[in-house]
């Protein structure tokens, strides 16, 4: 991961998957954690991120 992806992970975490796979289920998952929590959609586009390798 670089230091832009970790940022946006971190602050804008739909922007962050949507860069990475676009628009996908996995970008639609992350934007409906994202809205029941911070947290669990910051841990998922980290998730995402890393595994995307």
């Amino acid at each position: 991961m670089t230091i832009i992806e970790i940022l946006l992970s971190l602050f804008l975490p739909p922007l962050g998957v949507f860069l990475a796979y676009g628009i996908s289920t996995t970008l639609v998952i992350n934007i409906v954690l994202t809205l029941l929590g911070w947290l669990p959609g910051v841990l998922h586009a980290f998730w995402v991120l890393a595994k995307k390798g």
